[in-house]
């Protein structure tokens, strides 16, 4: 798999839309299934921390104080991420954020999202649930820290990211797995999924030919099918 940047923010509340900000981010750039590189940082965006956030990340209004301003760690990251395509858990929630603040320094993202939640609910049917933490447990995959710290999520998110690949390689017989594949695995429904990969490994293994292993004859000699 091509380098991959793993990303997780913390913020003061759902939506930038009602005027929540973000209060840290961090990125997990992997290549090979390896991790390469890491960057977190605390981001000081001007705002009280409620105290159900505070509770719940451990972050509060006063070590926010003593933060980089959110601008200038939003331009590091998104320097430090580069043209690398993005992953997160609830990708929908963070490509928000991450949206949404770098709009407030004048750039724009060009890169997609894949989604590791929608992944995990196609190719991991049978766990309790799809939270990142239960995965991470289920999955017998390392603890990384603490939850709802953004390195801590984007550690975790990138050994499930690595969990996905395995399966993809050694359940469904892909022998490449990219990120435009997860981009369109993530939006098949998930009845389907058996079939899409089944498709996908046929025309990975037979790219010269274009079509499907069980449509391959062998020739004899004289050309005759």
């Amino acid at each position: 798999m091509e380098r991959i940047a793993v990303i997780d923010f913390e913020t003061t509340g759902i939506s930038p839309g009602t005027g929540c900000r973000a209060t840290e981010i961090a990125a997990v750039l992997v290549e090979n299934g390896r991790v390469v590189d890491r960057y977190q940082s605390l981001m000081n965006a001007g705002v009280r921390v409620p105290a159900f956030i505070e509770q719940l990340t451990g972050i509060s209004t006063a070590m926010l104080r003593d933060a980089p301003p959110a601008g200038q760690v939003m331009a590091e990251m998104a320097d430090f991420v580069g043209d690398a395509p993005l992953v997160a858990h609830n990708a929908s929630f963070d490509q928000k954020f991450w949206d949404a603040e770098l709009a407030l320094i004048g750039r724009e993202r060009f890169q997609p999202f894949a989604c590791s939640l929608l992944l995990a609910r196609r190719l991991l049917p049978d766990a309790p649930n799809h939270k990142l933490g239960t995965l991470t447990r289920w999955a017998g995959l390392p603890a990384t820290g603490q939850a709802h710290r953004a390195l801590a999520d984007a550690e975790m998110a990138a050994n499930l990211l690595g969990h996905l690949h395995e399966q993809l390689t050694s359940h469904y017989g892909l022998p490449r797995v990219s990120h435009q594949l997860l981009c369109e695995l993530q939006k098949v429904p998930a009845a389907k999924v058996g079939a899409f990969l089944a498709r996908t490994a046929d025309r990975a293994w037979h790219p010269v030919l274009g079509m499907p292993a069980a449509a391959l004859t062998v020739r004899s000699r004289s050309g005759r099918r």
